[in-house]
C-alpha cells in the first residue's frame, strides 16, 4: 500500500474523477456572469463555499482548471500541475463564504486554447492551499455563437418542491427576439429581454411532477431547454419481500427488486433508463421501518416490465440531493473513465447516460445468460506446496484484460504457478491503477474486460489445476464509493456512517489510505461477509489475500506504533471471525493476510491457520548483490519455525508489488570483487545470482510467492514511470535466453519441491547468516543439502550431508562419495549445489552454454534485439584482443564510447547500459587491430 498523496500525485486524470465529498443538489455552487459564456468572450465565475468541504476556509483558495472540448471528457489544457500556488489561479474573496474568478481576456486566450478547438466546458476543483481540502469537479458550459437558451433557476433536475411552494424559475437566451416560459404546456410569461424570470406555484397533490419548458425564438428558428419540478410527499412504510437482500434482486425476466440500506435518510427515488429518467411515484422506494431514524432501515422498490437482456442503467435519488449507484451493483458506467475503454477490451459497452444525470450510474440486466463453468470439479493444491503467482492484470498483457491472462496460463502452469493471486479487480477509480483505491467491491473492473471472461479466467485456471485468489482491500474505500457518499460531512465520512471511522486509527499519515472501515461496526461486518461471500459463489475463487489487516480494528495506533504492529486482541478477533464466515460457506478455502505485525500476533493467526505474508526482500536481495556485513543477508526468518509457529503459513516472498525487483538491484547496485573479473551488474551474472537465490528460496519448507515475471528476471524499478505507473510488458524477455533459462530454472525448482514430501518436512536446519550459504532437508523419504556462495569471490563451505554414500546433484546429475559430512565444497562466485540422496531425473532445461556454442569465432551476437534497456554483446575471440567498442546513432554521432579494454581469448559476454537513449535505430561497432564489424539494433 502507498499513501493517497502517491495516488493523486500519479495522473490528474484520475484525480478527480473521485467525488471526495457531496455537494446539495440545490446548492449554486459554481455559476457565472454571463450566464451563457463564449468562448471568445471574458466571464467571471462564482463559487459559493456554502455547504462545501471549503465552507468557513479562511485561507486562499486555488483552482485547479481545464477545458473540456472537441468532444474529449478527459481535461485538456490544464493550467499549472496540482497544488502549484505559483501558476494555479487564486480566487477572490468576496466574504461570506463567495468567491470569484476573472476569465480573462477571453476563455480561449486564458487557457491557451487553438482557434479550432471547441470548447464545451470549463472544468474546476477549488482546493485549499495545502490541497488537502477540495471540492469534486465544477462544470461551467460554453456556447456557440448563435440562438442559445438555458434555464439557470432551478439548477437541478428533478427539483423537489413541497405542495404550494413557489419557485423562482430563470432562463437566460443569445441571439434571440423572444423568450417564452411554459409550465405544462401553458404558456405563462414571454419577453423580448435576453433573460426571463417568473414565480411558478407548485400544486398541492404530493408525487406529481410538472415540467418547466423555456423557447427562444429568433425569426423563424427556435431552441429549447427544459426541467421539472416534483411535488415530494410522505415514504410508504411496508416490509421486505420475502427472500430478498441489499442491492438489486432478480426476480424473474422482467422483474426485479432493488433493496437499499439507508438508516436515518427520509426519502429514496431510483431513476434511470426504466422510467426516462425522471422519477415518478412508482419509482419512490418504500422504507421497512415506520422511523427513518431506525437503525437498520431499508428502502425498496420493484420495478416491472423489463426487457429480458436489455441493460438498464440506473441511480437512487437519496433524500432528494445525493445520486449515487447501488452499492451491490456487478457493473457501473463512469462518464469520466468509461470514454477510455476501448472496444476490444469490452466490446458493447453501454453508453453512460450523459445529459440525464451525474456521478457514477449503476446497471442491472434480467435474463442474463449464466455462465457455464466447466471445471467445477477443482482440487486446490495443499498449503504446503503453493506456489502463489502475484499478478497486475494492467501490466501483464498489453491488452490488460482477463481473456488476454487467461492466454498465458499453460506459461504459468508449465513455470509450477499452482495459485494465481489477482490483484485487486473490483471497480476502482480511475482506469490505471493498482487496484487499492476500491469503490465498488461487488463488480469487476471494466478496464480488464467483462465479468463473463473474469469467470473464463477463473474457470481456465481450474482447468489447469491453478487455484485463484483474489486481493481485495477491506480496510478502506476511495470516494467513490457509495458507502462513503451516503454519510458524508466535510472532508471525512460523518459520526452517524454506519461503515466508517470518521477519523483514521493511524497518527501515521502514510498509513491513511482513502476512507477507514469501522470493524467494530455490525454493519461492515455484514459487508465484508456478503462481499467475500459473492466472489466464492459467484466467480468460484478460491481464497483471499487481504490488504493492510493491521487496520481490521479501531484501536488507535499513536507515534510509538506508527505502522499498528503491536499486539492487538480486537483485530485478532476481528480477523478470525471474518475467517470462519469464509470457511463456513467454504472450508478449504485459503485465507492470506498481508499483517507484518508483531510475531506474537502472528503466531495466534497462523495457528488459527491464517496464512501470513513473509516479506524477505531486503534480506534476499542483500544476498543477491553480493552484500553480507551485518548480517543483512541472513533470510532465516523465511523459516516458520524460526518464528516458533507450528504450522507452515508462511507465505515467504522474495518479491512483491510493494518492493523492489531483485534483479534491478542486482543489475543497478549489485557488488564485485577487487579484480573487477566478477562484477553482479552485469546482466548474466545478475540473473545466475537471481537463481542462486531461488535456490534458496524454494526449497525452504512452506507456500512461497512470486511477483510476476521475477522468473524472467524483470529489471524495471517499482518506480519506473513512477511508482504505481504502468510497467512495460516484457513478454520479449523469455526469448533472450539466458531469461529462459533462468524460467526453466525455477521451473525445476517449483516442480521438485512440490512433487517431493522432503521439502514438506519439519526436520530441517538453515545456516544463511553469511556469504557462504546452506540448507539441510531430512525426511524418510529424501534428504537434501543445498549449497551455495553468495559471495563475489571463490570459496569453501563446510558440507551437512546427512550420512555417508552416493550423493547427486540435482541440476546436472553429478555423482559424488561422501565419506566425510562435513567435506569442503568448493563454489565460485554466484555458483549453487543442490544435492539429493535419491536418484532424481535431470530437468530438462539445458544449458547457459548452448548459445555460446552457435557463435562460431570471429563473429557475435546481440540480445536482445530489439532492446529496452540493457543489451548483452556475445563474442567469440580466437586471440587476446584490444576492443574499442561504441555506440552510434543513425547520424554517425557516437553516444556511448565503452572505450578500449583487452578482452581474453574465448567466448566474452559484454554489457551495454542503453536505457538512457532514446528510441530508435542504432549501430554497435566493434574494432580492433584485426577486426572492425557492425550490429545494427533497435532501442525501443
Amino acid at each position: 500500500m502507498q499513501p493517497l498523496t502517491d495516488l493523486i500525485m500519479k495522473k490528474l486524470t484520475l484525480l478527480f474523477l473521485s467525488l471526495l465529498f457531496v455537494i446539495s443538489a440545490h446548492s449554486q455552487v459554481i455559476s457565472s456572469d454571463p450566464a451563457l459564456p463564449l468562448a471568445d468572450e471574458a466571464v467571471t465565475v462564482y463559487f459559493d463555499a456554502t455547504g462545501t468541504p471549503l465552507e468557513g476556509y479562511s485561507g486562499i483558495l486555488y483552482s485547479h482548471t481545464g477545458l473540456l472540448k472537441n468532444g474529449n471528457s478527459q481535461w485538456m489544457n490544464v493550467i499549472g500541475d496540482w497544488g502549484d500556488n505559483d501558476v494555479q489561479p487564486a480566487l477572490t474573496a468576496l466574504g461570506n463564504d463567495q468567491y470569484s474568478l476573472e476569465i480573462t481576456p477571453s476563455i480561449r486566450q486564458f487557457y491557451n486554447a487553438i482557434p479550432t478547438d471547441d470548447i464545451e466546458s470549463m472544468a474546476f476543483v477549488f482546493r485549499s492551499a495545502d490541497t488537502y481540502t477540495q471540492t469534486i469537479d465544477l462544470f461551467i458550459e460554453v456556447y456557440e455563437e448563435g440562438l442559445q437558451v438555458a434555464i439557470g433557476s432551478p439548477a437541478q433536475t428533478p427539483y423537489f418542491v413541497d405542495p404550494g411552494e413557489q419557485i423562482l424559475v430563470e432562463a437566460d437566451a443569445l441571439g434571440s427576439d423572444t423568450i417564452t416560459l411554459y409550465v405544462d404546456n401553458v404558456e405563462v410569461a414571454s419577453t423580448t429581454e435576453s433573460s426571463i424570470s417568473y414565480t411558478v406555484t407548485a400544486g398541492m397533490q404530493a408525487e406529481t411532477k410538472s415540467r418547466i419548458k423555456v423557447k427562444a425564438e429568433a425569426g423563424a428558428e427556435e431552441v429549447y431547454d427544459s426541467t421539472y419540478f416534483y411535488v415530494r410527499g410522505e415514504t410508504q412504510v411496508e416490509s421486505l419481500p420475502m427472500g430478498v437482500r441489499d442491492g438489486i434482486n432478480y426476480i424473474d425476466e422482467n422483474t426485479v427488486t432493488l433493496v437499499l440500506l439507508a438508516p436515518y435518510k427520509n426519502s429514496v427515488y431510483v431513476h434511470g433508463h426504466f422510467s426516462h429518467w425522471e422519477v415518478g411515484p412508482e419509482y419512490k422506494l418504500k422504507r421497512t421501518t415506520e422511523s427513518a431514524d431506525d437503525a437498520w432501515a431499508r428502502y425498496w422498490v420493484t420495478i416491472n416490465d423489463l426487457v429480458p437482456g436489455v441493460e438498464y442503467a440506473f441511480q437512487y435519488i437519496i433524500d432528494e440531493e445525493l445520486y449515487i449507484a447501488d452499492p451491490y451493483a456487478d457493473k457501473i458506467l463512469d462518464e469520466a473513465n468509461d470514454p477510455y475503454i476501448s472496444e476490444p477490451v469490452y466490446p458493447g459497452l453501454i453508453d453512460y447516460p450523459s445529459g440525464k444525470t451525474h456521478g457514477i450510474v449503476s446497471v442491472l440486466e434480467t435474463g442474463q445468460e449464466a455462465y457455464s463453468w466447466q471445471h467445477d470439479d477443482f482440487s486446490k493444491p495443499k498449503i504446503t506446496d503453493l506456489v502463489i503467482y502475484e499478478m497486475l492484470v494492467r501490466d501483464f498483457t498489453e491488452a490488460h484484460t482477463y481473456a488476454a491472462v487467461a492466454d498465458t496460463l499453460d506459461y504459468l502452469k508449465n513455470l509450477g504457478v499452482n495459485v494465481l493471486e489477482l490483484m485487486p479487480v473490483n471497480e476502482f477509480e480511475g482506469n490505471s491503477s493498482w487496484g487499492y483505491n476500491p469503490s465498488f467491491y461487488f463488480a469487476p473492473d471494466k478496464y480488464y474486460g467483462p465479468k463473463d471472461k473474469l469467470k473464463l479466467l477463473i474457470d481456465e485456471c481450474h482447468a489447469r489445476d491453478i487455484a485463484v485468489v483474489l486481493d481485495i482491500v477491506l480496510n478502506h474505500s476511495y470516494g467513490q464509493s457509495p458507502l462513503v457518499q451516503m454519510y458524508f460531512e466535510g472532508n471525512r465520512p460523518s459520526a452517524d456512517n454506519p461503515w466508517y471511522n470518521e477519523e483514521h486509527n493511524f497518527a501515521n499519515p502514510d498509513a491513511h489510505w482513502g476512507y477507514d472501515f469501522d470493524h467494530s461496526s455490525q454493519y461492515t461486518r455484514n459487508f465484508i461477509d456478503s462481499v467475500n461471500a459473492y466472489w466464492m459463489g459467484e466467480y468460484h475463487i478460491d481464497g483471499y489475500r487481504f490488504d493492510f489487516t493491521k487496520g481490521f480494528s479501531n484501536t488507535y495506533h499513536g507515534d510509538d506504533d506508527p505502522w499498528g504492529s503491536n499486539y492487538d486482541s480486537g483485530r485478532i478477533f476481528n480477523l478470525k471471525r471474518m475467517s470462519n464466515e469464509i470457511w463456513d460457506h467454504n472450508e478449504d478455502a485459503i485465507i492470506i493476510m498481508e499483517h507484518l505485525a508483531e510475531n506474537s500476533e502472528e503466531k495466534v493467526l497462523a495457528d488459527f491457520g491464517i496464512l501470513l505474508w513473509g516479506n524477505h526482500n531486503y534480506n534476499y536481495s542483500e544476498a543477491s548483490m553480493g552484500y553480507h556485513d551485518g548480517g543483512k543477508s541472513d533470510f532465516s526468518g523465511m523459516s516458520y519455525q524460526a518464528r516458533n509457529w507450528n504450522d507452515p503459513k508462511l507465505v515467504g516472498y522474495m518479491e512483491s508489488h510493494d518492493e523492489e525487483r531483485v534483479m534491478f538491484k542486482n543489475i543497478t547496485y549489485g557488488n564485485s570483487d577487487t579484480s573487477g573479473s566478477y562484477d553482479v551488474k552485469l546482466v548474466g551474472n545478475a540473473l545466475a545470482r537471481v537463481r542462486l537465490a531461488s535456490a534458496f528460496f524454494y526449497t525452504i519448507p512452506g507456500p512461497k510467492m512470486l511477483w510476476q515475471f521475477g522468473e524472467l528476471g524483470y529489471d524495471y524499478s517499482i518506480d519506473f514511470n513512477g511508482r504505481l505507473g504502468e510497467k512495460p510488458v516484457r513478454w520479449d524477455y523469455f526469448d533472450d535466453w539466458r531469461r529462459n533459462y533462468t524460467y526453466k530454472f525455477i521451473s525445476a525448482l517449483t516442480h521438485l519441491t512440490t512433487e517431493h514430501d522432503v521439502f514438506e518436512t519439519e526436520n530441517f536446519m538453515l545456516n544463511v547468516g553469511g556469504e557462504m550459504k546452506s540448507i539441510r532437508l531430512d525426511h524418510d523419504s529424501m534428504n537434501v543439502f543445498i549449497a551455495g556462495n553468495f559471495d563475489v569471490e571463490e570459496g569453501g563451505i563446510e558440507a551437512d550431508f546427512a550420512h555417508a554414500g552416493t550423493w547427486y546433484e540435482y541440476f546436472t546429475g553429478e555423482e559424488i562419495e561422501v565419506a566425510d559430512l562435513n567435506m569442503v565444497l568448493n563454489l565460485s562466485a554466484g555458483e549453487y549445489r543442490l544435492y539429493t540422496d535419491v536418484q532424481l531425473e535431470v530437468p530438462d532445461i539445458g544449458t547457459l552454454t548452448d548459445e555460446y556454442i552457435n557463435i562460431p569465432k570471429g563473429s557475435m551476437k546481440i540480445f536482445p534485439n530489439p532492446v529496452y534497456t540493457n543489451a548483452t554483446l556475445l563474442i567469440h575471440l580466437e586471440e587476446i584482443t584490444d576492443l574499442r567498442i561504441g555506440v552510434y546513432n543513425v547520424l554517425g554521432v557516437k553516444v556511448i564510447d565503452l572505450g578500449e579494454r583487452s578482452y581474453p581469448e574465448g567466448k566474452q559476454q559484454l554489457n551495454i547500459d542503453m536505457d538512457a537513449l532514446g528510441s530508435g535505430l542504432y549501430f554497435i561497432n566493434i574494432s580492433s587491430d584485426t577486426m572492425n564489424d557492425t550490429i545494427k539494433v533497435v532501442k525501443q
